[in-house]
């Protein structure tokens, strides 16, 4: 029985991340629970030159026995991106539902924190979108980063897509 809770716990302490590259900057205690904010510096596979800093809650163990529930984190995040360098865009995915860059699992099964890159042609920008694929109180927690490409030093590998105006 100890050796599968704490396998449980490791799979909770071994966050999965899959597609885009990502690297733990930042992280704090904000209460004596030993809850934490967890940031994280994101890497889109597909671009070079933006730079995304997720916010994620992670709860601690003292958090975990007093609501009873092991085995998943709050879906709270937050999201913000931004222009690191000359920006070359590869072969993206182009339609209103973008492409996933990013997820990690909040849970043991079934709830991810996700991010996902859509572009808009028309106000010629990226946009990041953090979500939850659980659904809490009737919708997916959310947060929103844009990062603007006009007047930028932007080189697209198939050419810039034309916008829909």
């Amino acid at each position: 029985m100890k050796r599968k809770l704490s396998l449980a716990l490791l799979a909770l302490a071994l966050p999965i991340a899959a597609c885009g590259g990502d690297k733990e900057v930042g992280e704090f205690k904000n209460d004596w629970l030993g809850n934490e904010i967890k940031i994280k510096q994101l890497t889109d596979p597909k671009i070079e030159g933006v730079v995304c800093h997720l916010s994620f809650f992670d709860r601690g163990v003292w958090d975990r026995l007093g609501k009873g529930n092991w085995f998943e984190n709050p879906s709270n995040s937050s999201i913000s991106c931004l222009q690191s360098g000359p920006i070359r865009i590869g072969r993206i995915d182009l339609d209103k539902s973008g492409e996933e860059v990013f997820d990690q699992n909040q849970s043991l099964i079934f709830k991810q924190l996700a991010v996902r890159r859509i572009y808009d042609a028309d106000s010629d920008s990226l946009m990041y979108v953090s979500y939850s694929r659980k659904i809490v109180d009737g919708s997916a927690k959310m947060s929103l980063s844009t990062v603007p490409l006009f007047g930028r030093d932007v080189t697209w590998q198939n050419g810039k897509p034309a916008s829909a105006n």
